[in-house]
């Protein structure tokens, strides 16, 4: 299963317990009000009679905390279970550094930009050099969402803070930590990847 998937899932689980949260509660508020009752002149009949439906109200009202309870309880289970393979399945890179193989999360990582004949992994606090060409890493980081912006630059999307057009037509990139990077006119049109939903901000889209 996918790191997308398992966010599908998450979510899914999540709109299910919000959805049953509501409706137990639209449950609830749609039974008459428990005033206290009022004896009329008809006598201690009547004033029985709204008690016996009192009692029957709040009996059904409780007898409804069982099933929210227990479904709550499945679907907080699930996305526990959800959290868990998504740490688990979290995608990695492996790669080789002062004779070792060392392993990072790919979210970690910031960018990747080219330092002479290796490329360097931009993840805090440090950088790690890797003998590879920019190109290659491009095509092998993409579907895990880094983009292009620069012939020596690679991103990653999910670490872009801010996007500060500039009259040249180039665009500068602020990263998580204050980083900031250039976007060249010949890779702007990959800015589009950096979010699903744009609002009021059609010149990236151009």
């Amino acid at each position: 299963m996918s790191a997308r998937e398992i966010q599908d899932r998450k979510a899914v689980a999540r709109e299910m317990f919000v959805q049953q949260a509501v409706h137990a509660d639209a449950d609830v508020a749609a039974g008459p009000p428990r005033g206290t009752a009022i004896c009329s002149a008809r006598g201690r009949r009547d004033h029985t009679a709204e008690s016996t439906a009192d009692e029957f109200r709040e009996a059904a009202d409780t007898s409804l905390l069982p099933v929210v309870r227990g479904d709550a309880a499945n679907l907080i289970q699930v996305l526990r279970q959800l959290e868990v393979m998504a740490k688990r399945q979290a995608p990695r890179i492996a790669f080789k550094a002062k004779g070792s193989i060392l392993l990072l999360d790919l979210a970690d990582i910031l960018a990747v930009q080219v330092e002479g004949n290796y490329v360097s992994l931009q993840h805090r606090p440090d950088s790690y050099l890797v003998h590879e060409s920019l190109s290659s890493m491009a095509e092998k980081l993409k579907p895990y969402g880094f983009i292009r912006i620069h012939r020596s630059v690679v991103v990653n999307i999910s670490a872009v803070e801010e996007i500060q057009p500039l009259p040249t037509g180039e665009y500068r990139l602020r990263v998580r930590g204050g980083k900031e990077y250039l976007v060249t006119r010949t890779y702007k049109h990959n800015l589009r990847d950096l979010a699903q939903l744009w609002v009021g901000s059609e010149r990236l889209r151009g």
